[in-house]
């Protein structure tokens, strides 16, 4: 059935006021990838450079009766030497953006983390979801449920401030992080509600800035007031949390995942941390995902403009 999608149609809307971003997009060589960056460039949120085999390009556009005229295409054999041509180009100044075509993630991500060559920062790259979940009033940011599999005490610390820097490039008013583990509670037994209450400290400390934060806490507590009641926790963030930071890759996944499938949301991804965003769109998203990737990265880079450097 369809959905009304409210949160993403207002993302996008404020998109199209702005100038569409210069993005380079890897190896754009199946329809979905293809038609993906070509309905972005139509709808004002990006500028595409198409990065791979002109003719294979072509011939998808042919196919598919995809319209590539006017739209710049460098020439490069495969999808290795993409990614490194996509990367090149943000590095001249050419892109503001990298946006996923077909090939594996790994290549991509492998070209951006090169030291001498990539797009590294002083940050740990990691991947956000921004959800539109059904019922729940706010987008909901999940980090990170793509790219560190098990992340330390150290990584989580850029994985929580590349997230509250993305809430705050989303305009949300007040970014509301929860750090989730399976109890609200510390126990030394689980070593993430121990690693939640040490994040707490360092924000404390000012060592992670713009953000109420609050954890550990429980996915129930986190997103739904009356169970935070319940449980007697004070807390801002408790019942009212617009950011969740997982404990690893694999229950950040599965959640986000849960969210999809089993509650109808969609789930826009982007990836932080690197000088620019970086679009992580799926050959299973709709329109209207791979749309809100594109905007989510639109606002990224606005934010990074005003700010002089990269975001995350």
């Amino acid at each position: 059935m369809e959905r009304e999608h409210a949160k993403y149609k207002k993302l996008i809307e404020f998109c199209r006021s702005l100038e569409p971003v210069p993005t380079a997009v890897a190896h754009p060589c199946d329809q979905s990838s293809l038609e993906g960056a070509i309905q972005a460039a139509q709808n004002g949120l990006i500028a595409p450079i198409l990065v791979g085999p002109r003719t294979r390009i072509e011939a998808v556009a042919a196919e598919h009766g995809i319209d590539i005229a006017g739209y710049p295409i460098v020439d490069v054999p495969f999808s290795q030497a993409a990614a490194a041509a996509a990367v090149q180009l943000v590095r001249e100044g050419k892109a503001e953006a990298l946006m996923k075509g077909s090939l594996h993630t790994d290549e991509l991500m492998g070209a951006v983390v090169r030291r001498e060559t990539g797009l590294r920062t002083a940050r740990r790259v990691s991947h956000c979801f921004v959800m539109d979940v059904p019922g729940y009033e706010n987008a909901l940011i999940i980090t990170d449920a793509a790219v560190n599999i098990a992340p330390t005490l150290e990584e989580k610390v850029d994985i929580l401030q590349n997230a509250i820097d993305l809430g705050h490039a989303l305009n949300f008013q007040e970014v509301r992080v929860a750090i989730l583990s399976a109890m609200e509670t510390v126990n030394p037994k689980v070593p993430s509600t121990i690693e939640a209450a040490a994040l707490c400290k360092m924000v404390d400390r000012h060592q992670v800035t713009g953000a109420l934060v609050d954890g550990p806490l429980a996915l129930d507590n986190a997103i739904d007031p009356e169970a935070a009641r319940i449980k007697q926790i004070d807390s801002p963030v408790a019942g009212r949390a617009n950011v969740l930071l997982v404990p690893d890759l694999e229950a950040g996944n599965m959640l986000a995942k849960s969210l999809s499938f089993l509650a109808g949301a969609d789930a826009a991804g982007i990836v932080l941390g690197a000088r620019v965003p970086i679009i992580l769109t799926s050959r299973a998203d709709s329109l209207m995902t791979r749309l809100a990737s594109c905007a989510v990265a639109v606002l990224v880079a606005k934010a990074r403009r005003e700010s002089g450097k990269a975001l995350g």
